[in-house]
């Protein structure tokens, strides 16, 4: 039988499907187109016009905005294509809409013809700019974000922008070895070279840079990845989190949800342009093997008996998505060995788990004992029933704490950019008795209120929720439940402001809702809002904190409100929910703490050095030598100290639970030194240290409030 959980997020499928279902051949279409991107075409059409949560018009204009957006992220530099090759795509520049509706497509093809050949035209480019010092006393600078910039005009005006980036790099590189001369003079067997040698020497680590790059765009920026690339600009059009995954990408992305996959066990690095063997893990197949060392280079990868892929130019990326597969599938790597051989090394992929990926904890020992929760991720294993899931992983992370006794709990949400919904949901339902968590809002304006239905509340003490600019979508759906029923303290920088519901669909008319893996791709659709059960949404807005402590990011561009295709924020009534009865006056603590903070020089510092750093990035980089030098100079001294402030000098008392020691100890070396050194992090970490103290401050309250 079905669980009824899943049954409220599968309603809104089926009545889609009914409805694509109903309308797909509308219009004149009476049949199926036949090649592959003309069916991707089509359907993916199909699916934003008459699914999309608030689907803009195909029509010339959506077209321009895909033309445009789409010209810029192939060559974002303005170093491969010229204005005279915009000009005779122009004839395309209104007709995307049209090849969307009939599946015919013509502008990606154009597109790849004039890419390949502007981009051989641009090798020769740079490396006849690097094949000729540079002089870093001319007064000149370089603006390196060109999204706003007109293409080249001609070639000179190509190779200037060549010229200038090239310039810049290598100038980079040049400072940091002057710099390193001057510390290491009178160091004993140090080398002291010339500025002629030292410019030069760093002209050719920009060279092989460069060659790498393009090694990579020739072997892998196919028409298969133009189109992919394509099909991606269009679905973002829509909305930011609408997306395109081919077969491959959509199994990295499932596996990234569930924590698990199926490969070799063995971890990758890129060095030098060289795809190499870092370390293995203790039982994998690689281990298992016998025949796989750290440093051994993958030179190329084969499936099963296929033809095998070179992987020269390959980021790490690249060749992991390459090597990991379906169980019990072969993968053949053809490897080089440390001694210079070469071998082919036939392996069967088996699960393995990231165990990095799941939620942690442990103990802060100080004027009261808290415990601390990790969710790096919303994560839900959904092809399992037995596969990991993140609130029930939560769950037993709070009763090992409860066993030990703490006094409040911190749940950490920073960098956790969402996940499952359904999870969430039941997530919030450990703080709270019962009731309404989030809303959600489909195309047609219909809410629904989505509720813990279990009476039960597994921890009812202090509670505080770590966020920042980068804790998106469930996170905010957390944070938001527990600031609205007044279940705890937020605390940290406003969200990102992801307020929107997302399935996977595979692009198969008549499974694809049910079915996301689909031959041809998977869309990742937005079909609903969510919104506070307070009525307000996290669109654009995200969650503000109870408490704000400012951090390095507080001014960067980089939440959903700066992405041009960002959906509005809007309000709906709110939801019926009672306060949690808490014994803390938590707007009393809120006030306490925050004048607290505000009174923290500490804090005051990150966010000055916080905006000034946001304010230098934004500008154009200055080519002459001595000034690019003082500008460093206060760039890391500013770094530094932010660095600083953000570490305690003094470490808290953090240690892992008595078991979960144990099982750390008998992990691979590797492994058990990520998590030592994950704990290390977390006793000097100020933010986690003001967290700890507002759940001081609200124990404190507490038992006032009691006496």
């Amino acid at each position: 039988m079905m669980n009824k959980r899943v049954w409220p997020f599968l309603v809104p499928a089926i009545a889609l499907l009914v409805f694509i279902g109903a309308k797909s051949w509308g219009n004149g279409k009476t049949s199926e187109p036949v090649g592959k991107y003309e069916k991707i075409l089509t359907i993916v059409g199909d699916y934003l016009e008459q699914a999309h949560f608030s689907p803009k018009r195909l029509d010339d204009n959506f077209s321009k905005a895909v033309f445009k957006t789409y010209l810029n992220s192939i060559d974002p530099d303005r170093t491969i294509l010229l204005q005279s090759d915009i000009k005779e795509l122009a004839k395309y520049e209104l007709s995307i809409d049209d090849e969307l509706k009939s599946g015919k497509m013509e502008f990606i093809p154009a597109v790849d013809a004039i890419f390949n050949k502007r981009l051989a035209e641009s090798m020769g480019i740079y490396k006849s700019v690097l094949n000729k010092p540079f002089d870093f006393m001319v007064k000149e600078s370089v603006q390196l974000d060109m999204e706003d910039a007109p293409f080249a005009a001609n070639d000179a005006q190509r190779r200037e922008n060549w010229r200038k980036r090239l310039k810049y790099m290598t100038l980079e590189r040049y400072a940091d070895a002057l710099e390193n001369r001057e510390k290491n003079k009178g160091v004993k067997e140090f080398v002291v070279k010339e500025d002629t040698t030292l410019e030069r020497e760093s002209r050719e680590r920009v060279l092989k840079i460069w060659d790498r790059t393009y090694d990579r765009l020739k072997n892998k920026f196919t028409l298969d990845e133009k189109f992919n690339q394509y099909i991606n600009t269009i679905a973002e059009t829509m909305d930011p989190h609408t997306q395109f995954f081919p077969p491959i990408e959509k199994r990295a992305f499932d596996e990234a949800m569930s924590g698990e996959f199926f490969g070799i066990g063995a971890q990758l690095s890129e060095q030098d342009g060289a795809i190499k063997i870092v370390s293995v893990v203790t039982g994998s197949p690689a281990w298992k093997s016998g025949e796989i060392q750290v440093n051994d280079v993958i030179l190329k990868v084969a499936q099963g008996a296929a033809e095998p892929v070179d992987i020269t130019g390959f980021e790490t990326t690249d060749a992991v998505k390459l090597i990991r597969g379906q169980k019990g599938t072969e993968v053949r790597l053809t490897m080089k060995k440390t001694d210079g051989s070469v071998k082919v090394v036939s392996l069967i992929r088996d699960r393995i788990v990231q165990e990095e990926t799941f939620a942690r904890s442990a103990i802060v020992k100080g004027a009261n004992k808290i415990g601390y929760i990790f969710l790096p991720e919303f994560y839900a294993n959904f092809d399992d029933p037995n596969g990991a899931r993140c609130a029930r992983d939560v769950a037993n992370e709070i009763k090992k704490l409860k066993e030990e006794n703490v006094d409040g709990i911190v749940m950490d949400l920073r960098y956790n950019g969402g996940g499952s919904l359904q999870d969430v949901i039941q997530m919030v339902g450990l703080f709270i008795e019962d009731g309404p968590v989030v809303q959600v809002k489909d195309r047609d304006g219909d809410a629904s209120v989505y509720r813990d239905k279990d009476k039960g509340v597994l921890y009812n003490g202090p509670l505080a929720v770590m966020i920042n600019e980068f804790s998106a979508s469930a996170s905010e759906i957390f944070a938001a439940a527990i600031q609205d029923y007044g279940r705890g303290i937020v605390v940290g920088t406003p969200s990102y402001g992801k307020g929107t519901v997302q399935r996977n669909v595979g692009l198969d008319r008549n499974t694809g809702f049910f079915m996301p893996a689909s031959e041809l791709g998977t869309l990742k659709l937005t079909l609903q809002k969510f919104y506070r059960i307070n009525g307000g949404s996290t669109q654009l807005n995200g969650v503000t904190p109870d408490i704000i402590m400012p951090d390095n990011f507080e001014f960067t561009k980089s939440r959903e409100k700066h992405s041009p295709n960002a959906l509005a924020y809007d309000e709906i009534p709110r939801a019926a929910y009672t306060n949690w009865p808490a014994g803390v006056d938590i707007a009393q603590v809120k006030t306490i703490y925050q004048q607290k903070l505000q009174e923290n020089e500490a804090f005051r510092l990150i966010r000055t050095n916080a905006e000034w750093l946001s304010k230098v990035n934004e500008e154009s980089v200055n080519l002459y030598l001595p000034e690019y030098q003082q500008l460093q100079k206060q760039i890391r001294t500013t770094v530094k100290q932010n660095e600083s402030l953000q570490t305690l000098e003094q470490p808290m008392d953090v240690a892992f639970m008595t078991a979960d020691q144990e099982r750390i100890n008998k992990m691979d070396k590797d492994k058990s030194e990520r998590f030592m050194l994950w704990l290390k992090g977390l006793k000097t970490d100020r933010y986690l240290f003001e967290t700890s103290r507002v759940i001081d401050e609200m124990i404190m309250k507490g038992k006032t409030a009691a006496r």
